[in-house]
């Protein structure tokens, strides 16, 4: 403790060495900032700045520098109102010269707008993000687009929408088009080449992606949802579905043998189709039209028997047969050895895919829904033939067809019993 001549208690020692020390840090602090050398500012610097005072030929700037910046009137071009600085108001500006004649250093806001824009917007690049550019000029290959002091370049493919339709490749551009906003993300960004290219339409497939990948997480396979055909390809249907789009495949366009997607839908119709498989990851949807039907197996299997013959169509070739449609969508398969008595290696040497047949019918898999089919038409001619040939030299004919003809009779003991099956079916009639 301190104390006076009167043995007044003054405070502890400690306490005044704080309050001594701390002044003078403040005061060491205050020196050294006022006595270090300034940092030397370098031509196309961004700096910030205070408005000192505001003049009839531009702004009187403080950069922390020995000598004050200035803005000249034509560096401030961008500025809407110029009216609108005030002593006070801090700024970002760009330094043109360092240090004048006069002593002072020369700065622009225009260029330090500029600057900013090309920092702006190769954020927004590197980040994938989608910006708002208004329209100030058009020529033959497209539009000129204007966002953050920055003028880029949008290609007529890439430009869509309202802009488009009002886009003239030659002459004055229709009203409303100069001036109007557009959504745009930027597809290339060359600062040293002063090269900036944006694209309306990467933005709209952008939010597409976004919608799709919403809605898909509200869909559930095994889902019937309401459509409309988007397009087709010749290996299917693309329907869009409120946000989402997915393919038919077209192997599930129906139960019918469809050659050509495009004959079988209507662009822009509409139609209902179930969810059979959702990626998550890639943002597919796999669709089907055809199980929305019935399957033809189910309706018709307990109508075909063995031995049936009906017409078929080929609809496609392996290496060990040929598959073919029959009636109500039902495919079987022609294997190879059902294709022709004489030994053949492909089934392309006696058919081909679209051909027309006759078919036999000679196994049916009722688990597995398969039917296994032989090529009638040259099989019964070939045959004919060779048993007239093969009983000519035998001497016992007649006494073998006697013998053979009880067999025969036992074997179609069933079918001669048709006609009473038939008259008891009338009497129940």
């Amino acid at each position: 403790m301190i104390f006076n001549d009167d043995n007044q208690e003054l405070g502890s020692s400690n306490d005044l060495e704080v309050v001594d020390l701390s002044t003078g840090i403040d005061t060491m602090e205050s020196l050294i900032e006022e006595f270090s050398p300034k940092k030397i500012l370098e031509r196309g610097e961004i700096v910030d700045g205070t408005i000192i005072s505001v003049e009839k030929t531009g702004l009187v700037i403080d950069l922390g520098q020995k000598s004050e910046g200035f803005v000249p009137r034509g560096e401030m071009k961008t500025t809407s109102n110029a009216e609108s600085y005030e002593p006070g108001l801090s700024l970002i500006t760009y330094v043109i010269f360092p240090e004048t004649q006069e002593g002072t250093i020369l700065l622009s806001i225009d260029r330090a707008k500029g600057e900013q824009g090309w920092k702006t917007l190769d954020v927004a690049r590197q980040e994938g993000k989608t910006l708002i550019g208004r329209i100030i000029d058009s020529n033959k290959g497209g539009a000129v687009v204007e966002c953050e002091g920055i003028q880029g370049f949008v290609p007529l493919s890439q430009l869509i929408g309202p802009a488009r339709e009002l886009y003239t490749p030659a002459g004055p551009p229709k009203p409303g088009f100069i001036g109007m906003d557009i959504e745009f993300r930027i597809t290339e960004l060359n600062r040293r080449r002063n090269r900036a290219i944006f694209s309306e339409r990467a933005a709209l497939e952008a939010v597409k992606l976004k919608l799709k990948s919403q809605r898909i997480k509200e869909l559930n396979v095994g889902d019937v949802v309401p459509g409309k055909v988007l397009g087709t390809s010749k290996f299917g249907v693309f329907v869009e579905m409120d946000g989402a789009d997915g393919l038919i495949h077209i192997s599930e366009l129906s139960w019918d043998t469809v050659l050509d997607p495009e004959n079988f839908v209507q662009i822009g119709a509409p139609l209902d189709v179930q969810i059979i498989k959702i990626d998550l990851e890639n943002l597919r949807i796999a669709l089907s039209l055809k199980r929305l039907q019935p399957e033809p197996w189910d309706q018709i299997s307990s109508e075909i028997n063995v031995g049936n013959i009906m017409p078929g169509t080929i609809t496609k070739l392996a290496s060990f047969g040929a598959f073919a449609r029959v009636q109500g969508g039902l495919e079987g398969l022609i294997h190879l050895s059902e294709l022709s008595y004489e030994k053949i290696e492909q089934p392309a040497e006696v058919v081909r895919e679209g051909q027309k047949v006759d078919v036999k019918i000679i196994r049916i898999e009722q688990e597995r829904k398969r039917l296994g089919l032989s090529l009638l038409l040259d099989k019964e001619i070939e045959s004919a033939p060779e048993e007239s040939e093969e009983s000519a030299p035998e001497e016992s004919a007649p006494e073998e067809s006697e013998e053979s003809a009880p067999e025969e009779s036992e074997e179609s003991a069933p079918e001669e019993s048709a006609p009473e099956e038939s008259e008891e079916s009338e009497e129940d009639k």
